[in-house]
């Protein structure tokens, strides 16, 4: 089954980012040039989606914030084609249970899907941001992204990500809890200290000095702190060291509260982050033995667009990222394909009638090819088991929505149609899902065949309420265990309201 194609984005095409940070979104508008991007566009608000978080959910303060913030965004995207635009959420909208009272209108204002991801994919993009600002040299780095939510750490050489991790902590949640209202002291300065220094304790045998020759630092805090630095002539020849930190740390505790905070160079929207991120940037330069950082322009948004230009022209990750599941869990590649085959040949008779997404399509495909992985574990309910592994393994280049309907596909590609992952889709979703479901398990009733034989040409005519499937003259007598197999699958689809016909 081939992927959704492209045509190669000319020069001059335009490309999207939005960035739902947890302390600030950013939007990037960028030009193709000689396969490299540039900026026409950059806007950056401080939204803090992050400090609008209780007990998991956002408030609606914060999701009102957000998609006021979106809706000036808004206004800057409508010379860019839709399938143009990536919209990546992070780590506030990661741990919210109640996101999708957010991702929904905001899908709505931009008009592009907002692709949530999991910490690791957010680290790969970061470095891709990060790589392409950077001299093309073979030397390993470490590059470090402190957010409001969520720190990437990730050690790579050139363009390739090595070892990736995303901890849970940020400047926005560690001012919230560290910092009660918006004290500073030297205890509350330790406690942030030294639970940064916890949490990076845990990660420090494969990140320490040792595993990298020069430290890079990505985001608006560590800017800002290089900032101050710079200002306040304790950076030493430029970027950061652990001294110019010691000496800020010194010059914040002065301050009592966030509010007081008055320093050059450090802008008024940053004093209720810096005291955390100085804390979480120093805790990480003495468990990891970093001596000297330097930063840079590159970050998140940059990679989402470079991950696009990929995408467009047919190197996209996604596709070694399945390959590669395949060959982990020792698939037998020829039946994958033919499965992928056969949904493909589905989805193209019911795409324009179902009114199919070619997204829909890439979907259908990546699932059928890694359908069986499963089996690696057991042949008995293999499909949970292939569900199981298409959730919970970091997959480079997926979305944390994209992993979930990927693992409900494959879960639901045989057997009853009840279950608790179909019982969990919203409604709004079901209609589309469960056009993909049909298709996925009409391929794999069909797969059994094509294994011993050719299938004849049958008409497949889909219409808003089901599905009808007619066979030559004779073919169905002549396999009655196919037969059979529609016959139940008929009655299957039924109980979800699908009618599928079959003559």
């Amino acid at each position: 089954m081939e992927p959704q194609t492209h045509e190669p984005l000319p020069d001059g095409s335009l490309l999207a980012a939005v960035d739902l940070g947890s302390n600030s979104f950013h939007l990037i508008v960028a030009r193709v040039e000689h396969g490299e991007m540039r900026p026409v566009e950059v806007l950056a608000e401080k939204v803090q989606l992050g400090a609008g978080l209780v007990d998991n959910r956002l408030s609606p303060e914060a999701i009102e914030r957000g998609l006021d913030c979106l809706a000036r965004f808004a206004q800057m995207l409508g010379s860019v084609e839709a399938e143009r635009i990536r919209v990546v959420g992070t780590n506030a909208l990661r741990v919210a249970d109640n996101r999708r009272e957010f991702t929904r209108p905001a899908q709505q204002i931009l008009g592009a899907p907002v692709d949530v991801v999991y910490g690791r994919e957010e680290a790969r993009l970061v470095y891709l941001g990060v790589a392409h600002s950077l001299a093309d040299d073979a030397q390993s780095r470490l590059v470090i992204d402190i957010g409001g939510g969520s720190t990437e750490l990730i050690i790579g050489q050139r363009f390739e990500p090595q070892h990736l991790e995303s901890l849970q902590m940020g400047c926005v949640s560690y001012s919230d809890t560290c910092f009660p209202g918006g004290k500073l002291s030297k205890d509350n300065y330790r406690h942030a200290y030294n639970r940064a220094r916890l949490e990076v304790s845990h990660i420090r045998y494969h990140f320490h000095s040792g595993h990298w020759a020069e430290c890079v630092g990505s985001s608006g805090t560590l800017q800002a702190i290089e900032a101050v630095l710079a200002s306040q002539g304790w950076s030493d020849g430029g970027g950061i060291n652990r001294k110019g930190l010691e000496k800020l740390e010194k010059r914040l505790l002065r301050f009592k509260r966030f509010d007081n905070i008055a320093l050059a160079g450090l802008s008024s929207q940053r004093r209720n982050v810096i005291a955390a991120g100085v804390a979480i940037a120093s805790a990480m330069f003495d468990e990891l033995g970093i001596k000297q950082m330097r930063t840079s322009r590159g970050a998140l948004r940059e990679g989402v667009i470079y991950d696009l230009m990929g995408r467009f022209s047919h190197e996209d990750v996604r596709e070694r990222t399945i390959n590669a599941l395949m060959q982990r869990y020792g698939v037998d590649t020829a039946m994958a394909e033919l499965m992928a085959r056969r949904a493909r040949t589905l989805f193209n008779a019911t795409r324009s009638g179902w009114k199919l997404r070619g997204t829909d399509g890439d979907l259908l495909q990546r699932t059928a090819l890694a359908h069986e992985i499963g089996m690696a574990i057991s042949h008995k309910h293999y499909q949970r088991h292939s569900a199981y592994l298409l959730l919970n393994t970091d997959l480079p280049g997926f979305s944390q929505e994209e992993q979930e309907q990927m693992a409900l596909l494959a879960a639901t590609q045989r057997g009853k149609l009840d279950g608790p992952a179909w019982a969990a889709v919203a409604d709004s979703e079901r209609p589309r899902l469960l056009r993909l479901i049909t298709l996925i398990r009409l391929a794999l009733i069909f797969k059994y065949v094509e294994q011993l034989e050719a299938l004849p040409d049958f008409a497949v005519a889909p219409d808003a309420d089901g599905l009808r499937l007619e066979f030559p003259a004779g073919w169905l007598a002549q396999h009655p265990l196919t037969a059979q197999e529609l016959q139940l699958e008929q009655a299957v689809l039924a109980k979800q309201g699908l009618a599928l016909a079959i003559c």
